[in-house]
């Protein structure tokens, strides 16, 4: 029994607490409902510009990247831009003295049209496209972070001049977070294995390539990480691979690049990953191995994506419906798993809270639910909202600013969320809503036909009407 249903009056009271540590640092809550975000209303938001929204807190993203320049000013910072990209976003944390590291040719597009000079550009992925490719060597990435064996003759043919690249090695260390977030064992389809000598076969042969300069060694153990041990245990034995490099090929490799993957709380009491103590401990660790191996100390990059934006965005949905059946109430919204799939993914689980409003209400146990047509569309699984819930009542979720814009889709034609940035009580829109001339831009006319031509071949929209076939069942007149 909570305080709450003890004195029911304190309710509009205690409904202005907000969680610690899942909303944007600039947010506050008021006794009558409002919630304010960088000085906005999140309700007067919602009326502008509709929703689903996902609202972005700038002066929280722009803390959060100071938080890591602080923990570790000698390393590189590198925005895992695969969290939430635009350009703004790009700019944003390039201001912050941030490097961008992406994982595609668009992200490096992205990237790139916002100003963000190639040498602070990063390219990895355990596949890289020719357009990939392209993209990177076209905007002059500082470094392509070599994947697999395949990559190094690959990437070496193509390159214009010589590249600097690292190596992404797998020290089989597991992260202790969900299966689908390990990316660090032997088993992960990222990186090249240490203990099974395949790294140390690759960098070989990225040395016997002169087109290319290996200048040291990635690796990532996995996302929602919360052992900062688990890190320490990965720079050890990629200390001990550098080391052995120096042994064999009297190479010194510069760079050591641990990742991200820090845990962000996504509900009240869930562990978050300290930007200071994870400096602290990782600084100590590097140079008590370094010198244990009588090597240089590398220089450090780290890649945070989620750490940086997640707690700087909330999505405010608007419900459409309150359904109460078989001992269930499940209390359904206008948006869902197209513009937050990690429910649905890997059973993400977020608080939800009452916008708009005060309520003396109790609580009581409901499924917040999306729009469309799959029962894994939940968006929140036993939380508390209050019982008078009602269609057109206003919900808000925190944390949503990493991998919900970013994995958005159009599932059911349904448009994506706008994204608009707030700061000192004014709003821009960042990234716009899909509209109906969006969802048919991809769209070839209706009731044209292309004729069999080389596969990948583009369709071309003014092929005649009478190549399409007519069904065998309609009789012709």
């Amino acid at each position: 029994m909570t305080l709450a249903d003890l004195v029911p009056s304190l309710r509009p009271t205690l409904a202005a607490r907000l969680e610690p540590g899942l909303w944007p640092l600039t947010a506050a809550a008021t006794c009558d409902g409002r919630l304010t975000v960088g000085g906005a209303d999140l309700v007067e938001l919602a009326g502008r510009f509709a929703t689903p929204l996902v609202v972005l807190d700038t002066a929280d993203v722009r803390a959060r990247c100071r938080a890591y320049r602080d923990a570790l000013p000698e390393a590189e910072i590198a925005y895992a831009a695969k969290a939430f990209l635009c350009r703004a976003m790009a700019r944003t944390v390039a201001q912050e003295g941030c490097s961008i590291d992406a994982c595609s040719g668009g992200e490096i597009t992205t990237t790139a049209a916002a100003g963000v000079p190639g040498e602070r550009i990063l390219l990895h992925g355990n596949v890289k496209t020719d357009e990939d490719l392209k993209a990177a060597l076209d905007a002059r990435v500082g470094r392509i972070v070599i994947d697999s064996l395949d990559e190094i003759d690959r990437l070496a043919a193509l390159v214009p001049h010589r590249q600097q690249v690292l190596l992404r090695v797998t020290p089989d260390v597991d992260a202790g977070t969900h299966p689908g977030r390990t990316t660090g064992t032997h088993t992960s389809k990222f990186g090249l294995p240490i203990a099974t000598g395949d790294a140390a076969a690759a960098i070989r042969r990225v040395l016997g390539r002169p087109e290319l300069e290996l200048v040291g060694l990635h690796c990532h153990i996995g996302s929602q990480v919360t052992s900062i041990a688990r890190y320490e245990s990965a720079a050890v034995r990629v200390i001990a691979l550098l080391a052995a490099v120096s042994r064999e090929h009297g190479l010194a490799l510069p760079q050591l690049n641990l990742g991200g993957g820090h845990a962000v709380g996504y509900t009240d009491g869930a562990p978050s990953m300290d930007p200071a103590a994870f400096g602290r401990a990782i600084r100590g660790t590097l140079a008590r191995s370094a010198r244990a191996h009588g090597i240089p100390v590398p220089a450090l990059t780290i890649e945070p994506g989620r750490a940086i934006v997640a707690r700087a965005g909330v999505t405010v949905y608007r419900v459409g419906a309150v359904k109460r059946t078989a001992g269930r109430t499940f209390v359904a919204v206008d948006g869902g798993m197209s513009d937050n799939p990690r429910p649905a993914l890997y059973g993400a689980r977020y608080p939800l809270r009452l916008l708009g409003r005060a309520t003396k209400a109790p609580t009581e146990q409901v499924s917040v639910v999306g729009r469309h047509c799959e029962s894994t569309d939940t968006i929140a699984d036993d939380v508390a909202l209050p019982c008078d819930i009602v269609a057109g009542d206003m919900l808000a979720l925190p944390c949503s600013g990493a991998y919900h814009a970013s994995m958005a889709s159009t599932y059911n034609q349904v448009g994506r969320a706008a994204v608009v940035a707030v700061g000192g009580g004014a709003a821009m829109t960042i990234l716009r809503r899909d509209t109906p001339e969006d969802l048919l831009r991809r769209d070839v006319v209706c009731g044209q036909q292309v004729a069999p031509g080389p596969v990948g071949a583009e369709a071309h929209h003014d092929a005649p009407a009478s190549v399409v076939p007519r069904p065998s069942n309609v009789k012709r007149r």
